[in-house]
């Protein structure tokens, strides 16, 4: 519950005009809204990046208590600034929600063609908005049950330019990656933490299935 009280009625949006559209689309949006102390501030004019719906999947195996996260170059690494210490980032599978599909479904999918995994179960650890002053992007992390013996190897869609490594790797290993530095997607870190909070709890419960 939001304590200010404010809702959708209390932001006016007064000229929307698309800025650039390719790879990602974005819009130049004009708009005001109610200040704190009252009354309303003077226009805006900000930029949007549209990024749609996303959903993360973190594969976890309870019988060997294994994990299962993939490796692929990311350009905004290359920005600049503090960097891991490569554009190559472990993280989570992970795909857009394409119009009409089940977030349940999009983990399903993408867990086959990232990883060629086979997840079930599947139990949602977060959902948020990674970037929401610029960023429509709203994301939701689930953890699902799997079985990574096997599981390995390069996969991904050439005509996308995907280029994916599979990682299979003891819970811990993913753990201490994390610890180190080594992990630094978001997604990621909140979904590696979530599971070494509850990974007992996933043995005891997907152990009697």
């Amino acid at each position: 519950m939001q304590s200010n009280g404010f809702s959708s009625d209390d932001y006016k949006i007064t000229k929307r005009e698309s800025a650039y559209r390719g790879f990602f689309h974005v819009e130049k949006i004009e708009l005001s809204h109610k200040l704190f102390a009252g009354g309303w501030n003077q226009p805006l004019t900000r930029e949007l990046l549209h990024r749609g719906d996303a959903v993360g999947v973190l594969p976890y195996d309870p019988l060997s208590d294994e994990i299962v996260l993939i490796e692929q170059f990311r350009v905004g690494v290359t920005a600049g600034g503090e960097q891991p210490r490569s554009p190559w980032l472990l993280e989570l599978v992970a795909g857009m929600v394409e119009p009409g599909e089940n977030r349940q479904a999009v983990a399903v999918r993408e867990a086959v063609e990232e990883a060629d995994c086979e997840v079930r179960d599947l139990l949602p650890i977060a959902k948020y908005y990674p970037s929401p002053g610029g960023c429509s992007e709203f994301i939701q992390i689930y953890c699902g049950r799997t079985d990574t013996e096997g599981l390995g190897g390069v996969y991904g869609c050439e005509q996308e330019g995907e280029d994916i490594r599979v990682h299979v790797m003891p819970r811990e290993q993913g753990y201490r990656h994390l610890e180190d530095g080594d992990i630094a997607d978001a997604q990621t870190i909140i979904a590696l933490q979530w599971l070494q909070l509850n990974y007992q709890q996933l043995q005891t419960d997907w152990r009697l299935r």
